[in-house]
């Protein structure tokens, strides 16, 4: 049985981020069970978190050249290099503390990370690792680019990569990846960009931070002030990319990748699949889960304003999944809107709210009792829920007291956030 694994001790590094250019200081520490990857901005008033998973992407045309994540406006840009790391080293949770919007770019290359991460030593952790296994094939494309990932008792990546310049013509590698097939052969891949586009990238703002060392810059006659540490170092950086953005599934995976010019954009999509198949598969077998008459002795709503179908993860005052089968005949839809039913805002955050409250009012001692709405904060509202979408809540406790608890919820549909929003409930008796 494999067993989730975390560092043994806090290590830091500082570099420049190849994009902005700014400087940030990165402090690994070690993390509890269950809790993942989180990065931490330490330089903002109120210190932020922001899960490392396909929930807290930031798709943004300007930001396609790299994976960000954020949280309530607070940003963390390539972070895609260091999630490639912790993958191929089997780490399920740790704290990434920043000081900074960006993660250093290092030399271009995840091997400083590697070291790092080796330095702290990995240690196991008493509770079984999960491992997403591909069952059928799952695959996404635009134009010509696309991947697909078939069943495997591995995890393999098989890349092609095809530029229109002669240096970068079909390029192909497929590899078994590992801890040391990552850390000899992939992990040393440095980023590239050809030499036509980088003045267009300095001219968007990008690039700040990039130079001949940290940047492989390719010209019409080769690599420019500097040498290639693999003839076909291209295609292992995009491997490079590729398994730091499958990571933000928020698993390791069994499966043969196989991908043909992907870029972050594509890698991502593919990641927001896995997440959300991982989903119902854990909703499917999570210790936990309640259904809706167990929901019904905890909760005091009941048609037509009960809008949970089922818990598929509850942990009594700290964090619970839920989730929302919207069809046709929910009532709203008679009214919103006639000829183009959407789900209206208010009851996607009711329903979001409910998890909340089976969440909190699930214990012993508040058993019985009601949750009041006294906040909603930060609500934002990211693309329309229509009937046959699933809705699949991810409710986190804030600071609770007696009497009056916090919340962050995320509405998701197919593994995309869809609404999400602070709430503030107070427990009165009923």
């Amino acid at each position: 049985m494999l067993k989730q694994k975390t560092i043994s001790r806090e290590v830091s590094l500082e570099g420049v981020g190849i994009h902005t250019g700014n400087k940030a200081r990165v402090t690994l520490k070690p993390a509890a069970l269950d809790s993942g990857v989180t990065f931490i901005r330490t330089d903002i008033a109120k210190t932020c978190r922001i899960k490392a998973d396909v929930q807290s992407l930031l798709l943004e045309p300007k930001l396609s050249r790299r994976s960000t994540i954020s949280n309530n406006g607070a940003e963390v840009q390539t972070i895609e290099h260091l999630m490639a790391a912790l993958s191929c080293l089997g780490i399920d949770n740790i704290e990434v503390e920043i000081n900074n919007n960006e993660v250093p770019g290092l030399d271009g290359s995840a091997l400083n990370f590697v070291e790092l991460l080796e330095k702290a030593g990995i240690c196991e952790q008493e509770k079984a690792k999960y491992v997403y296994a591909v069952k059928e094939p799952i695959t996404v494309q635009e134009g010509s680019s696309s991947i697909t990932i078939y069943p495997a008792k591995e995890f393999k990546v098989a890349y092609t990569l095809n530029y229109d310049h002669p240096l970068l013509e079909a390029q192909f590698l497929e590899l078994e990846i590992n801890a040391q097939s990552f850390k000899s052969d992939i992990a040393p891949a440095r980023t590239f960009c050809l030499e036509s586009e980088a003045q267009d990238l300095k001219n968007q703002g990008l690039g700040l931070g990039a130079n001949y060392e940290n940047t492989l810059v390719v010209g019409k006659n080769g690599v420019v002030k500097n040498k290639v540490r693999f003839e076909n170092e291209f295609v292992r950086h995009k491997i490079l990319d590729l398994i730091g953005d499958l990571y933000l599934s928020g698993c390791a995976i069994t499966g043969q990748v196989v991908a043909l010019k992907s870029g972050h954009a594509l890698n991502l999509k593919i990641a927001q699949k896995i997440y959300a198949q991982k989903m119902k598969e854990q909703g499917a077998n999570m210790d936990g889960a309640l259904d809706i008459n167990e929901i019904m002795k905890i909760l005091p709503h009941r048609e037509p304003f009960l809008f949970v179908d089922r818990i598929t993860h509850l942990e009594k005052g700290k964090r619970a999944v839920g989730i929302k089968n919207v069809t046709i005949n929910d009532y709203f839809f008679r009214g919103h809107f006639p000829g183009r039913p959407v789900m209206p805002g208010v009851i996607i955050l009711e329903a979001m709210a409910q998890v909340g409250g089976v969440m909190m009012l699930a214990s012993e001692e508040n058993l019985g009792k009601l949750a009041f709405f006294m906040a909603i904060d930060n609500a934002k509202f990211r693309k329309p829920v229509v009937p046959g979408d699933q809705l699949v809540f991810e409710l986190d406790a804030g600071k609770m007291r007696s009497k009056i608890g916090t919340v962050h919820g995320k509405a998701l549909v197919d593994g995309k956030v869809v609404a999400e929003a602070d709430l503030m409930f107070a427990l009165v008796e009923n």
